[in-house]
């Protein structure tokens, strides 16, 4: 499919959110267009709007970023995938995750916007090295991680592939989202329990 399906901040790590644009049974790209990686870019925070920009995405992504982007979204997806079947992951995805991470990613700033209250921005335009490195040393930082490696989940739902941190109590979260995949189950669960009364109770020929 394009990238028309929603995107999703939501996992717990900005380098999930970024394997989180390629999921699901079958497999959906939110990524299609580098407008779309821009999209991703701002939502993520990676880099920050200033409050009353325009909705639509300003920053010069081409095919180049979008490639890149989508690269090492493939090596966090099989070093994450590796890590929740408890497998070793690749030493040659690992290279090539440390060695995206060397860039240096953009060096935040705190100015005064309008109304006196400070607000984020970049101190030089965003390039995609720095900005794929700081995707990269997200993922570094999680998987040398013991506690956080121990909260990684993939989602429960049908049809869904999601990978996520459980935070929750007991760590018992079974769905990538409630709303979402929990509540397609609880529908799906609904439905098989009114079709198995409703064979029960019919009268037999």
């Amino acid at each position: 499919m394009s990238g028309t399906s929603p995107l999703r901040f939501d996992t717990g790590r900005l380098c999930l959110d970024l394997v989180a644009t390629r999921t699901g049974r079958p497999e959906r790209e939110r990524l299609g267009t580098p407008d779309r990686l821009a999209a991703w870019l701002y939502g993520t925070g990676l880099v920050p709007r200033a409050p009353g920009e325009a909705a639509r995405p300003d920053l010069a992504v081409d095919d180049g970023w979008l490639s890149g982007f989508r690269g090492l979204r493939a090596v966090v997806c099989r070093v994450v995938t590796a890590e929740v079947a408890g497998e070793r992951p690749a030493a040659a995805d690992i290279a090539e995750l440390n060695a995206t991470a060397l860039a240096a990613p953009p060096a935040p700033r705190a100015v005064t916007g309008e109304g006196g209250a400070l607000i984020r921005t970049l101190a030089a335009p965003p390039e995609p090295a720095g900005l794929l490195a700081a995707v990269a040393r997200d993922a570094v930082a999680l998987l040398t991680d013991p506690l956080a490696r121990k909260q990684l989940r993939r989602c429960e739902g049908e049809n869904c592939s999601l990978v996520y941190l459980d935070t929750s109590r007991g760590r018992r979260r079974r769905w990538c989202s409630s709303e979402i995949c929990g509540n397609r189950e609880r529908v799906a669960r609904h439905r098989r329990r009114t079709t198995t009364r409703g064979t029960l109770t019919s009268p037999q020929g």
